[in-house]
């Protein structure tokens, strides 16, 4: 298959100089692309040693930003994304290039729980899972696994809506979905890092909070918002009831519950006006992209 690679890399010297023979031993004919995020080691000195194309941002702009580096020059229909860190097996690559040769448009990795670091994030990536799934109404295995395979023209479409930190495979997943792409999961085995990781605490938490904002507003906002609503309209009926019993009267608190559920629905229909309008132009593209295939087969 026509397949890049796309390879992060921050300060990960000591994993690549293992990790690219690897993949250049059974992937000779794939572009082989290392974005080079800053790094203060001599990870450039490797990419050049194994001949392998290279991206260099002066100082690190994240993950988010040097998957969208990576993607505007690679060349192939497929695009293969992993991290440098020594964590995903090359090995294990033919389990997601078969999986999208079957009709897919992503094909992504799924870790197995007990995979992960730690227990915190086991917790927070099992609450991704079923917060995506119930979004979706899809079974979602492993909403922040970056180790995934694309189809290069969907992604693209996309790009502009992907940020520039940690939270891409998210985004991507969720934008996937919205547009009716059909999305695969493979289990695999995610190894022990090399070297430290750049995620801390406290970055973790903001990113938590955010990847829950990103779901609902990129996804169906209605199907986070509502919810929120019924559930503060609920609360002052029944709150309202128990005053007007026992006091017979209107409190303060009874017209804050109505105010903030009435507010909250405006603000998830207004959320769903704004997340159509990003996914108007793509869904027409990749209607056109569609009626095109037809008429080629049909030629054919």
């Amino acid at each position: 298959m026509d397949l890049s690679i796309i390879i992060p890399a921050r300060n990960e010297a000591s994993s690549l100089v293992e990790l690219i023979p690897k993949i250049k031993e059974k992937y000779i004919t794939a572009e082989i692309i290392v974005v080079n995020d800053g790094s203060t080691d001599n990870t450039e000195a490797i990419c050049k040693k194994y001949d392998v194309n290279i991206i260099k941002h002066p100082y690190s702009l994240g993950n988010g930003a040097a998957i969208k580096a990576g993607t505007r020059i690679a060349k192939g229909d497929f695009i293969l994304f992993m991290d440098a860190d020594g964590q995903h097996d090359p090995g294990e690559i033919h389990l997601l290039t078969e999986k999208i040769m079957e009709g897919y448009s992503m094909v992504v990795g799924a870790r197995n729980l007990n995979d992960h670091a730690s227990f915190l994030r086991r917790l927070a990536n099992s609450f991704y899972n079923r917060l995506a799934s119930f979004m979706t109404g899809c079974q979602i295995a492993d909403l922040t696994s970056g180790f995934r395979i694309v189809k290069a023209s969907h992604f693209r479409r996309f790009l502009y809506l992907l940020p520039n930190g940690f939270s891409y495979p998210t985004t991507s997943t969720m934008a996937f979905f919205r547009s009716g792409l059909p999305v695969a999961y493979v289990p695999i085995v995610v190894r022990q890092r090399d070297g430290k990781s750049h995620i801390n605490l406290i970055k973790d938490g903001i990113r938590f909070f955010i990847i829950i904002l990103k779901v609902g507003a990129l996804f169906s906002p209605m199907r986070l918002f509502l919810p929120i609503s019924f559930f503060l309209f609920t609360t002052g009926v029944f709150y309202y009831a128990y005053t007007f019993f026992f006091y017979s009267r209107l409190t303060n608190m009874t017209v804050m519950l109505f105010l903030s559920s009435i507010f909250i629905f405006l603000i998830g229909i207004v959320s769903e006006l704004v997340s159509s309008l990003h996914y108007r132009g793509v869904e027409e593209d990749l209607s056109k992209q569609e009626a095109d295939s037809i008429e080629n087969i049909s030629d054919n």
